[in-house]
């Protein structure tokens, strides 16, 4: 047993299969310890999936580069306020998104106040149904309700009904509920929303904020500056009281 393993060619094929287990060894454990990656994928999947900004994550903010600035003001989108003011305010959101629900009851109500309501900034809502059905029917109907000059109210009802995702909350029948509460005409809203009038509009928002590569909830365009999550109202402040400022 000894002069075996005096033998050279024996000593060889042994250093040999040590370094092969090794390297498979070495390439499991990178396969197993390798970050998970995010993926983005089409929205005409209706699956997208996104990085949902925490707001106790550091700010994301960038200004007047390439791709923040072709977020235009479409004839069909919901604008709240002066249209014409020096400042316009573009949320990007999901009606089931938990951060968009946090940006609506702790920074909108202070937008409105203080830019919105004095004529400073006007408030564009945009669509970036990623959250499933309920998210994509919950946007459709937000915009049957602006046919009856109702999508402020009902975009407020649906944020105030979010009950998690995908849960029931924004069924078909929770929706049209929602529109008998509001006093819309309830024939004219069935119809809408059944038929999907506004699937196209929905999908190409959605589309318009994934081509600029800004995957988080809400994403907010505050003229050529983004603000990515549900950030502290002070951050919204901070970047439209500059954009005021720098205007004649």
């Amino acid at each position: 047993m000894t002069n075996l393993f005096k033998n050279p060619v024996i000593i060889f094929l042994s250093a040999v299969v040590l370094v092969l287990l090794g390297a498979k060894l070495g390439s499991l454990y990178q396969q197993r310890n390798r970050p998970t990656q995010k993926t983005v994928v089409s929205s005409t999947s209706q699956n997208i999936k996104t990085v949902a900004s925490s707001p106790q994550d550091k700010p994301q903010i960038s200004s007047s580069s390439a791709k923040t600035t072709n977020i235009k003001v479409k004839p069909e989108d919901a604008v709240l306020g002066n249209a014409s003011a020096k400042v316009t305010i573009i949320e990007f959101g999901d009606f089931q998104c938990p951060f968009c629900g946090r940006f609506f009851r702790e920074v909108e109500p202070q937008l409105k106040k203080d830019y919105i309501e004095t004529g400073k900034a006007s408030f564009v809502y945009k669509h970036l149904a990623f959250l499933g059905k309920e998210s994509v029917d919950a946007a459709n109907a937000s915009l049957c309700a602006k046919e009856q000059s109702k999508f402020w109210d009902y975009h407020d009802k649906l944020y105030q009904n979010q009950k998690g995702e995908n849960q029931g909350a924004f069924t078909l029948p929770a929706l049209k509920q929602f529109a008998k509460e509001l006093g819309l005409n309830s024939s004219q809203f069935d119809d809408c929303l059944d038929s999907q009038n506004y699937a196209a509009q929905v999908q190409a928002d959605t589309t318009e904020i994934n081509s600029k590569e800004y995957f988080g909830t809400p994403t907010t365009f505050i003229n050529d500056t983004v603000v990515v999550g549900a950030q502290p109202y002070a951050t919204f402040k901070a970047v439209i009281d500059e954009k005021l400022a720098s205007q004649p």
